[in-house]
């Protein structure tokens, strides 16, 4: 199907209206000529945008062709994911919000300096944006591709569009325009949703006849209490391994936490938290039913063997192009809904890797440099990004079979930073070697699995991939293969598996899980072997402030040896105590001054200079 006159210009004005954001910011308010407007919003956002941001950020296009894929081929039982958003947004709202917010940092990872040393701040940031960096090329190229199977849409056409357009609104506005640009994409993208689940249901006869039809075919599934983690999908996995994965992207990501520390108090970062909870269970619902109208649909309105799609990504484009046909314009109104998902994705991409390589790259190695400079590299960090983004994407059309490893990387290296914070939030035993060494244990142990898998699918005759891998046959296309990281299909039940063959077999909703817990045991031990965290030296403002709260009920033994001996958080020193540790932060951590001033609960005030820590009282 070809796209008609109208479809092009829905598909443009999405185009329009981002850069037009992106040069609203640009020209009004501080006009982003300091870093902490470009950064980080001024920290003056309400919680409604920074929700909706996160939700785009989170809704990706590879979820709106996927999920429906999902529920296409297997039935309803990935809809159980639901069940993990309400622990996987809370615990972020009440554990991780309060320690960043309060310390008031740009970056992540400046959390990791402050608990640890500079060397474990540095790895932490390397892997992110060698993590970033990988998926925000192939998260721009992968839509387009099957994009273009299906319509015949310009392939190099799209990626070089829209990738110039994000890099244009996010080089130009800062945060500002990312997140109000998230806004406006998130609505587009349920726009699109909702306008095909309502007009394919009434070409099929209304949604009470799709859920009847999907229920006697079987693709109504009940609950599924098995508790063998080498299973794909049951609900263990999707609901408990699904708060891993979940914290994974709202607990330590730095894309996230950047939307919570824009938000202009505490209050408003964790109100962020819970507005996105209906949100992402209306996406999740819409998705799901885009996947059941697909199936009743389908089965009353086949295609032609020769006309059916090569890859199951294809499915939804195919469906959409078919029971939109008679509708101009909104086939161009999904386009737009697919590339909005990828708008968001990317545009959040360029400006968290540009936050983390100054505040945690450049900024320790050029304390002197002045704001309006450090504003100017900023802004072509986010640009250079941008323009990395379009070679990844050129990269990406060239792995070919390589991309089904390289895509895994994504999702391998979520659960280890998840589990390098955890240590430091939870354990205050835990010391800067035991991060490092946990750290590196929970990445090889997330990449042996990961390939180990996707080796193991590799040598299976006729390409098939194992149950529970994240791996396709090398015969499916880049967007099949981006898919599968977050759904991976499955063939006919293969033979038992044995010996490591069971290990690479582990359902792909227990890595974070498996690969967070090792850091966490990994680090703990060996920081005991090492010796732990002398009290002294703990900052008591990087400890999770229900660290307490968890152990109030246990024997004072008891607390004092799972505390490894260092400071029993019941007992914590005071804040004027954490001047005495500096661990390598610039300029040491000086004490409250009378010239700082905060609200309560606040932390300390960062000046927008050069990276200066000044601590105020904060109170828990």
């Amino acid at each position: 199907m070809e796209f008609t006159a109208i479809d092009y210009s829905i598909f443009a004005l999405l185009l329009v209206l981002s850069s037009a954001i992106g040069l609203f910011y640009a020209l009004s308010g501080d006009r982003q000529r300091t870093v902490q407007e470009f950064l980080l919003a001024n920290r003056d956002m309400g919680c409604l945008p920074v929700a909706l941001s996160l939700l785009a950020s989170f809704q990706s296009a590879v979820a709106i062709l996927g999920v429906p894929a999902e529920i296409f081929r297997f039935g309803t039982e990935y809809w159980f994911l639901g069940c993990s958003y309400l622990l996987g947004l809370l615990i972020p709202a009440h554990i991780f919000i309060p320690v960043f917010y309060r310390l008031r940092i740009t970056s992540t990872y400046e959390y990791l300096e402050l608990r640890f040393n500079k060397t474990v701040r540095m790895l932490g940031t390397i892997t992110f944006i060698f993590q970033m960096v990988i998926y925000m090329g192939v998260v721009l190229y992968a839509p387009a591709l099957a994009l273009n199977a299906v319509t015949g849409f310009d392939l190099w056409s799209a990626v070089l569009t829209m990738g110039l357009v994000c890099t244009l609104y996010t080089t130009l506005g800062g945060l500002k325009a990312v997140i109000w640009t998230d806004v406006f994409q998130t609505l587009v993208m349920l726009a699109g949703q909702v306008a095909v689940i309502v007009v394919g249901a009434w070409r099929v006869g209304g949604m009470a006849r799709v859920w009847r039809v999907a229920e006697q075919h079987g693709k109504i599934a009940g609950i599924d209490l098995d508790p063998n983690p080498l299973e794909r999908h049951t609900f263990w996995s999707l609901s408990v391994g699904g708060i891993f994965m979940m914290l994974s992207l709202y607990g330590v990501n730095q894309a996230q936490v950047q939307r919570y520390l824009c938000a202009r108090s505490e209050r408003e970062a964790k109100l962020s938290c819970y507005a996105v909870f209906p949100c992402q269970q209306i996406v999740l619902c819409l998705s799901c039913l885009t996947g059941l109208v697909m199936f009743v649909y389908d089965l009353e309105h086949p295609l032609a063997p020769g006309h059916r799609p090569a890859s199951s990504d294809q499915l939804v484009l195919f469906f959409v192009m078919d029971v939109l046909r008679d509708l101009p314009g909104l086939p161009g109104l999904f386009v737009a809904c697919l590339f909005s998902g990828a708008l968001s994705t990317i545009s959040s991409a360029f400006n968290s890797l540009a936050t983390v390589t100054m505040e945690d790259l450049v900024r320790p190695h050029l304390p002197g440099l002045s704001e309006s400079r450090a504003t100017l590299l900023s802004k072509l960090l986010a640009l250079g990004y941008g323009l990395l983004c379009l070679g990844m994407a050129y990269v990406s059309s060239m792995l070919g079979p390589v991309l089904q490893a390289a895509i895994s990387i994504f999702g391998m290296v979520g659960g280890p930073l998840l589990g390098l914070f955890c240590l430091g939030m939870f354990f205050p035993c835990a010391n800067p070697t035991g991060a490092v060494v946990g750290l590196l244990a929970g990445l090889a142990m997330a990449f042996w699995v990961g390939i180990g898998s996707f080796l193991q699918s590799a040598a299976r005759a006729g390409g098939a991939p194992p149950a529970n891998g994240t791996a396709l046959p090398a015969a499916g296309n880049l967007s099949t293969v981006l898919a599968t990281t977050l759904l991976p299909p499955t063939a006919a039940p293969p033979p038992s598996p044995t010996g490591l063959q069971r290990f690479y077999s582990l359902s792909y909703m227990w890595y974070s899980a498996h690969n967070s817990t090792t850091v966490i045991v990994v680090g703990v031990l060996v920081s005991l072997l090492t010796g732990p965290t002398p009290a002294a030296a703990l900052d008591p403002r990087t400890i999770s402030p229900v660290l307490p709260w968890l152990l109030c009920c246990l024997p004072p033994k008891l607390r004092h040896w799972l505390c490894c001996g260092a400071a029993d958080p019941a007992q914590a020193p005071g804040h004027g105590d954490s001047s005495e540790k500096s661990h390598g932060v610039p300029n040491g951590l000086s004490a409250p001054g009378p010239e700082l001033r905060g609200d309560e609960g606040q932390g300390y005030v960062r000046s927008a200079g050069a990276p200066l820590y000044a601590v105020q009282e904060t109170s828990f």
